[in-house]
């Protein structure tokens, strides 16, 4: 949330990430009612989990008092976040390292149920041929849905263009996200790849067969995921303004 140079919004990664102002807005009627009191990230944490019950998904109950960090650099963005062109070996690496299982790693990725993604997330799974149109090389995709996704997003397309992430019900937090798995219907090469490992598909047959497992699991790995890093105590502050810190 933190703005300015070199900032972790200013990494490449994260220049699409929208809903800022949400937060703002929120942050700003809070400190009226009780200031100094709920942080930006308890507000973060807790407008994700309504997001997901508003669209559809479960009632999860998360623990509050987190504190606001007090740096934020472009550089701590690229080894915390999952590239949409990783391998298994590469997310389980990264999630282990949250203290996160591979359990976590299938149940977290069916977020990928809702929201949109802009066409360079998933480019490179096709190639521009010769007569400068684009062709599928990532033979893990339906190719009835790479058709699509090539007329949605030709080699042309604006940087703003965008596509829903799962084609069948993308405002609906459900698990139609491990269907399409199964379909071989999804964006991203990071996703494809839990149809590769024994486990992980046994998991995505296990949640695309039985939505209430699906949900049960998401609660518990969704308070896990809220609890990485927190900060509390005398860590960080409780900023008045989430775009700055207290002290500028």
């Amino acid at each position: 949330m933190l703005q300015g140079n070199n900032t972790e919004q200013s990494d490449p990664g994260n220049r699409s990430v929208g809903g800022f102002s949400v937060i703002e807005t929120a942050k700003r009627v809070l400190e009226m009612f009780c200031p100094g009191t709920v942080s930006c990230a308890d507000i973060i944490a807790l407008a994700a989990r309504d997001a997901v019950e508003i669209a559809g998904g479960p009632r999860v109950q998360i623990p509050t008092g987190r504190r606001d960090g007090m740096v934020s650099i472009a550089s701590n963005v690229r080894p915390n976040i999952v590239d949409t062109s990783f391998t298994m070996d590469e997310m389980l690496k990264l999630f282990s390292s949250k203290g996160l299982s591979l359990l976590d790693l299938v149940v977290l990725s069916g977020a990928h149920t809702i929201g949109t993604a802009h066409c360079n997330t998933f480019r490179g799974r096709f190639q521009q041929d010769r007569n400068g149109s684009l062709r599928l090389i990532d033979q893990t995709i339906d190719t009835n849905y790479a058709d699509q996704l090539i007329k949605q997003c030709p080699i042309n397309a604006q940087p703003s263009v965008a596509v829903n992430i799962d084609p069948e019900t993308s405002m609906l937090f459900d698990n139609q996200y491990y269907r399409n798995l199964l379909d071989r219907k999804v964006l991203f090469q990071s996703d494809s790849v839990l149809m590769n490992n024994d486990d992980t598909r046994k998991l995505v047959e296990d949640f695309a067969n039985d939505q209430e497992l699906f949900f049960d699991n998401w609660g518990v790995s969704f308070v896990k995921l809220t609890s990485i890093g927190v900060k509390t105590d005398e860590e960080g502050e409780i900023r008045r303004s989430c775009a700055a810190t207290n002290i500028v």
